[in-house]
Formats: C-alpha cells, sequence, structure tokens
C-alpha cells in the first residue's frame, strides 16, 4: 500500500518563513554557480561548458527541508547529479565552501560536474554521475555499515538517503538491487524521487508512477507519495474541487506541462478541458486571480516545504521508504515545464530578474544572509548540528608477504584462491577478520566452500541452518550478523556496487575491510563500469574473475572471456593479476590485500582458471632468497620461467597457457633454438613501468630491467588466453620483432586441445611463431 500524506495548516504555520527565506537562497545560489560557469566565466576555447539550472531548481525544496530540517550528522546523502549546485549551495551556507569555489564549476581543479566525494572541496558523502549508481549506493553504504558495526563496533547508525531523478528509475541496476532480498531488512535507506516527469529531450508521456510505487511496495518497502500542495489541496475542497483533482489526476503529463507554460488567461481556457466536469471547473478558477491561478497549477508536494515536513516525520525506520514527490522542473526560473529545458541557461535579464523576486544582488551574487539575521541564525545552528569529526583511522592490519607453502602435484588458480584465504586465517587471523567476500550465487562452483564453511554467511540477524545435521550437505550456510562471506543474487551490478562500498569503509568510518568479490569473468565486463565508478568514487577491493577465457572450452563461446585480461593496463586505480601457478596466486593475493584500505590503496582485480595445471612446472626455488626474489618478481609483474643460454627467442606467456609455452620451448629446443620463457603476471604494472621509464608515469622501471635484460633482448612471441593485444606492447621494451598470439573470435564448445588449436594458441602456432621470427 502506498500513502499520501496530508498537509494542515497547523503544520505549514509551524514552518517559519525563515526555511523559505533560505530555500530562496538556494534557488539563487544553484542557479548562479551554473550561470557564472557559462555566462561570466572566460571561455576561449567556446566548448560548451554545461550545468543544469532546471533540474537543480526541482530539487530547492526537498533539499532545503532535508537539510535545515531532519539531516543528522550521522545521517549520508546521495544527490542525484545534476543537482550538484544546490548541495555546493547549502554547504556554502553552512560555511562548508569557500566562495572562491562558487565560481568554479566544472573548471579544472574546482567544483566538479557531479558530485564527487574524492575530487569536490566540500563534503560529499556519495559519488554520484553514473545513472543509477548514486541511488543504488546507499543500499550497499547501509549494508556496509552494518556489517562493519557488527565487525568492528565502528558503524555507527544513520539514514541512508538518496535523492533520485525519476529517469533513474529506468536503469536496471535499480531494481537488481531493489529486489535483493536483503534489501527489505534495511529500514535506514529512504529514497526520495524528485518526479518531475521529465527526461533530457522530452516530458515523459507516461511515467507511470502508480506502477513504480507498487512495484517498490511489493519489495517490501514503504511508500510516500507528495503529489498536491496546500494550495492545490484546499481549492480540491471547494465545489468544483472534486472535478479539478480528478482533471488534474487524468491528465497525460505533456499536456500538464504545457499548462505550466499558459498565462493566466490561456490557463482558465486550458485547464477546464472538453469533458462532463468542465464547466463546474471552469467556474472554479474563474473565482481565482490570475496570481493565484498561476501559483495553483505549480503548487505540487514536492515544492511544498511542510509537505515534504510531514513526509519526513512520517518515515518509518523498520523499512526501506521511498517517497515519490512529484516536482516541477525549472521550478521557480522562466524556463519551468518547458520540454527542452534540461540543458538551458537562463539569460543575463532573466538573472536580474530572479534576482530581484528572490532578493539577491546579481552584481554581488554570493552575498551571505547578513549577521544577526533569522537566516544566518538558521544556517549556523544547522552548521553546528549536521558538523562531523572525522572519525579516528584505523591502521589495515599487517599482512604476511609469504604465508610458505609450496604447491605441488596438479592445481588450479581457482582452487589456490580458496587455499590462500584458509591459510590467511592461521597465519594472519587479525587481517582474515578484516576479509570479507561477496559472490553473485556461485560460491560453490568458484571454490569458496570451505572458506564459507569456516567463516559463515554474514546476515542482518541469525538465521537456521535447516541443513547443518544433514550428513551429504557439504557446504554449510551458517547465516549471522558476525558472518565473512556475503551472498547475493545473480546481478553483478549488485556485487560489485556492494564491493565498492566495503572497500571505502576505511574512509566513512576510519574501519578498513578487506572486500573481495568473485563471479565468473565472462560477466566481468557487465559489471566493469559500476566497479570502475566505485574506484572513481574511492572504493578499494579486489575482484576476481574465475574461470576465464576460452579454457573453459566445453562451456562454448557464451562463457568464454576474452577482453578482460587488458583490464590492468586501462582501468585506473587497478592493479590485475593472472597468476600462471597457485603459488603466484598466493603472493599476488597477499600483495593485493595489502594495498586496500588506505589513503594511497587501490583495487585489483584477478584473473583466474579452472585449467588443473602441474605446480612442479613452477620450479620455485627453494633457497629463501631465491624464493623471495621470484615473490618479487611476480607481484611486480613479471618472473623468469626458464632461462638458457644464447637465447634466440622469447615467450612471454600469461596465465593457463605456461604449459604450451614450456613445451614450446623444449621443442624449440630440441630444434637448437634457444628458448626464454617469462611469465607474466601483470601486464598493467610492466606497462606502467615502461611509461615509467619513458618519462611519462611516476615509479621504477626495475622490473624490465631484471625480467627483460637488453643483454637478452630477441625476437618475442607473446602468448596468452584472451585478445592478443594484451601483450603487444612489451616488444616495445627493447624494440624487438614479435608475433602475438592470442583469442580474437568467439569460441565454441570443445576440449581444451581443440580449442586452443581453433584459436591457434596451441603448442604448435608458439612453435611456428618462433620459427617465422628466427628464420
Amino acid at each position: 500500500m502506498t500513502r499520501a500524506i496530508p498537509t494542515s495548516q497547523q503544520q505549514a504555520a509551524g514552518l517559519s518563513d525563515v526555511l523559505q527565506e533560505i530555500e530562496q537562497r538556494v534557488l539563487w545560489l544553484s542557479t548562479a554557480i551554473v550561470h557564472h560557469a557559462n555566462r561570466v566565466r572566460p571561455n576561449p576555447t567556446g566548448l560548451k561548458v554545461g550545468g543544469h539550472q532546471a533540474s537543480s531548481a526541482s530539487m530547492v525544496s526537498i533539499m532545503t527541508c532535508l537539510w535545515f530540517r531532519h539531516l543528522r550528522p550521522e545521517d549520508r546523502v546521495s544527490v542525484k547529479p545534476h543537482a550538484s549546485p544546490v548541495l555546493h549551495g547549502i554547504n556554502y551556507l553552512l560555511d562548508e565552501l569557500d566562495e572562491s569555489y562558487l565560481t568554479t564549476l566544472r573548471e579544472f581543479g574546482g567544483l566538479q560536474s557531479y558530485p564527487s566525494r574524492t575530487k569536490d572541496p566540500d563534503p560529499v558523502d556519495y559519488s554520484t554521475g553514473s545513472v543509477g549508481i548514486g541511488a543504488t549506493a546507499t543500499i550497499w553504504g547501509a549494508l556496509a555499515r552494518r556489517y562493519v558495526e557488527n565487525a568492528t563496533g565502528g558503524g555507527g547508525s544513520g539514514r541512508q538517503y538518496a535523492l533520485v531523478g525519476d529517469a533513474e528509475l529506468d536503469e536496471g541496476a535499480v531494481w537488481e538491487a531493489v529486489l535483493d532480498p536483503g534489501v527489505a531488512e534495511l529500514g535506514e535507506i529512504v529514497w526520495i524521487v524528485d518526479l518531475n516527469r521529465q527526461s533530457l529531450d522530452r516530458v515523459v508521456p507516461d511515467i507511470a508512477a502508480d506502477r513504480l510505487q507498487g512495484m517498490f511496495a511489493a519489495a517490501g518497502w514503504q511508500v510516500l507519495t507528495l503529489k498536491y500542495g496546500r494550495l492545490l489541496e484546499e481549492l480540491y475542497t471547494r465545489p468544483g474541487g472534486g472535478a479539478l483533482r480528478t482533471r488534474i489526476d487524468a491528465m497525460p503529463n505533456p499536456e500538464y506541462q504545457r499548462l505550466l507554460r499558459c498565462p493566466a488567461d490561456e490557463l482558465r481556457r486550458r485547464l477546464p478541458g472538453d469533458g462532463p466536469d468542465a464547466e463546474p471547473i471552469a467556474r472554479l478558477v474563474t473565482e481565482l486571480g490570475d496570481e493565484t491561478l498561476l501559483a495553483a497549477i505549480r503548487n505540487l508536494g514536492g515544492h511544498d516545504l511542510a509537505a515534504l515536513d510531514a513526509a519526513f516525520a512520517s518515515i518509518e525506520d523498520s523499512r526501506p521508504t521511498v517517497i515519490f514527490a512529484y516536482t516541477v522542473k525549472g521550478r521557480g526560473l522562466p524556463t519551468q515545464g518547458h520540454p527542452q529545458n534540461h540543458s538551458s541557461l537562463l539569460t543575463a535579464e532573466q538573472m536580474r530578474e530572479l534576482a530581484d523576486r528572490v532578493g539577491a544582488d546579481p552584481d554581488h551574487p554570493w552575498v551571505r544572509f547578513a549577521a544577526g539575521s533569522d537566516a544566518s541564525r538558521v544556517c549556523a545552528e544547522v552548521a553546528a548540528r549536521l558538523h562531523r569529526q572525522d572519525p579516528p583511522a584505523t591502521t589495515p592490519p599487517a599482512l604476511p608477504l609469504d604465508i610458505g607453502r609450496t604447491p605441488t602435484g596438479v592445481a588450479t588458480t581457482q582452487a589456490a584462491l580458496g587455499r590462500a584465504l584458509l591459510d590467511l586465517t592461521r597465519q594472519a587471523p587479525e587481517a582474515a577478520r578484516r576479509v570479507v567476500t561477496v559472490s553473485p550465487d556461485v560460491s560453490s562452483s568458484t571454490n569458496l566452500g570451505g572458506w564459507v564453511n569456516k567463516v559463515g554467511v554474514w546476515s542482518a540477524t541469525e538465521r537456521v541452518d535447516w541443513f547443518a545435521d544433514d550428513a551429504e550437505t557439504i557446504l554449510h550456510w551458517r547465516e549471522k550478523p558476525t558472518g565473512q562471506h556475503i551472498e547475493l543474487g545473480i546481478a553483478e551490478t549488485n556485487l560489485v556496487g556492494l564491493l565498492g562500498e566495503l572497500g571505502a569503509t576505511w574512509s566513512r568510518w576510519g574501519e578498513p575491510l578487506l572486500p573481495i568479490g568473485v563471479m565468473y569473468d565472462p560477466f566481468v565486463e557487465r559489471a566493469l563500469e559500476p566497479w570502475s565508478f566505485g574506484i572513481y568514487a574511492g572504493g578499494q577491493s579486489i575482484l576476481v574473475g574465475t574461470p576465464s577465457g576460452v579454457t573453459l572450452a566445453p562451456e562454448g563461446g557464451a562463457h568464454q572471456s576474452i577482453t578482460t585480461p587488458s583490464i590492468g593496463i586501462e582501468q585506473p586505480g587497478c592493479v590485475s593479476y593472472e597468476p600462471a601457478f597457485a603459488i603466484d596466486v598466493e603472493w599476488t593475493l597477499l600483495a593485493s590485500l595489502a594495498r586496500l584500505g588506505k589513503p594511497d590503496g587501490s583495487s585489483a582485480y584477478l584473473r583466474l582458471s579452472t585449467r588443473p595445471v602441474d605446480q612442479t612446472l613452477a620450479a620455485v626455488p627453494a633457497y629463501p632468497a631465491g624464493r623471495e626474489r621470484r615473490r618479487g618478481h611476480v607481484v611486480a609483474g613479471a618472473y623468469a620461467l626458464r632461462r638458457t643460454e644464447n637465447v634466440k627467442v622469447t615467450i612471454a606467456v600469461m596465465g593457463a597457457m605456461a604449459p604450451e609455452a614450456l613445451a614450446a620451448a623444449d621443442r624449440l629446443e630440441r630444434m637448437g633454438i634457444a628458448a626464454d620463457v617469462v611469465c607474466v603476471t601483470s601486464p598493467g604494472l610492466l606497462f606502467q613501468a615502461l611509461r615509467a621509464r619513458t618519462g611519462h608515469a611516476e615509479g621504477s622501471s626495475w622490473i624490465l630491467d631484471q625480467v627483460f635484460p637488453a643483454s637478452r633482448a630477441a625476437p618475442l612471441v607473446t602468448i596468452l588466453d584472451g585478445h592478443p593485444h594484451t601483450l603487444a606492447f612489451l616488444a616495445t621494451i627493447n624494440q624487438v620483432s614479435s608475433r602475438s598470439l592470442g583469442v580474437t573470435g568467439f569460441g565454441q564448445s570443445g576440449s581444451v586441445d581443440d580449442i586452443y588449436r581453433h584459436h591457434q594458441i596451441d603448442t604448435d602456432s608458439i612453435v611456428c611463431a618462433a620459427l617465422d621470427l628466427t628464420d
């Protein structure tokens, strides 16, 4: 059931004129910030600067009421991307933003185009800008806060508000998050939907608000609706008022928006319509003065401070809440209601008219409220109430560099992940307690079963494990608030959204976690954009893609990833690894965990395989110094797997293809061609080292000197289970001739031998490429 919120005259009287004065100043500031960036600041290139005056205006009343009446310091707010000027205007009034920044919207080093936790100079709780992600971030932020509170006692409390544009509800990621079964237990979540019924290009003809409300209600949310303000509600009680309500309720969105553009005389003619109730409506509107009539047609609930106040006071904390606030895009501006007002800008003359109406000075646009005034006093009181102390930072626990095991026999890199996590619980229990794994219903098929049995499954409340006494049940699903594995449904965007928030707890609450998300590698690309946005927003996590590549031979082309190996080269804030052996998994995992939860940290992506490989091929040095040297090379990006005398060709291999590379080297040796084999673990780190060598990036290039010394420069064959361009750049290290082998087309079902042969990444193909280079 949805619930409309009535607004009484008594409630309206309880809201002072001061709040309306602040509301008008916020409207002015948000509009002026965009105006200055586009109309005042010099723009020698002529390139569009942009900004969203109309989208900001529709949020002014909502944000004014929330910040100045209801927000608490422990609460967090995700602001819809196009309302960033409103956020900056409010922060300025609360002394959280210096005046010098008001002229810098979308300027280098200034206010960002959309709210950014990491780049804006004023307080921003959530980075937004990728449509839909800002809204769902509050869900994962709420879950992450609860997890931290259960694990360390440092998560605190507070609501998680999301100010959502109605067009964002078109995003599938929103509904994947809303429908996750665990979300209905998160009563701290509050979404306010800015229902202005306009998108970038048009007035949306059928926004279907009733259907959207029903979908939230079916998911267990409290649904509140703010449709009309006090003026309209009062008119509905007069003779003809019921007919007027029915007429407006049934009116198509484009028709209503058109009425907003009408002068009073035309509005009187259009509003009654031609239905059976046209006459009583016409009589009612005839009684109204022009100013009252024009105000009434714009009097929606999302702009009524008393109605908003009542709605916020009606929020239940036992379940998530969504408030549908009907608004007018561009409310209070000359562009209000225009179907193409999304990026429209007020003229200088229109800005002067706005300044005159709201009591601002266009020649001194940033003047604060007069000292000693009621508005100045309220701003100071709210600023004091909302001030937050930075949480004391907890140093991430120490992690070992090397657990000390040397795997033997046949093993897969996927299985090595689960083994390393279990080893960590014994070798570094304090660090292991900070690890939290997340999986989209693939825990058992990605070898996390042992870890899940060890640490349990996280749940907001403890649940009965009805299979605890079933002797044939191997994976034990013990759900409790202290569990360290979070299981989500098959929705990869949910997983990486949660990863981003779990990876941001070090900066939000001063409590670092070590989050690891595991999903099938073919679906990493689906999750890459929201995960990338989480990294941009300051989240640090490890994403594991497994199994991967065409090595998943029997699975066919639908489940064979091709482009993911180059993620580490192209994704900022991320180090990627593709280990060939189980010991490489341990070392790269430990190194990746050590990068998490600190200001200079980074995320990591591990691409693993289900191919069984003989672990003796790794030839791990037995003596301590040699082992440590190998470990250092593995985490730096590459190591020499085989060295020969009088090298004629080098084979650089990555991941599951190591056996083919070594077999090819053996055959070449029998043919009298000495071949070095270099095992690449991180093309991204090698590319970074190459850029550092040429002065285009910070860092050291020592790993290139160690693994690809100029004294051993030789023609190069690169080989991987992925797109060949990933390793093609290695030939530029020493400017040698090269052949790059890999996968460039969709696969199909078959045996590993058949599939490798089909894609020309088998041993024969490596040998042929080497012969082409040495002939």
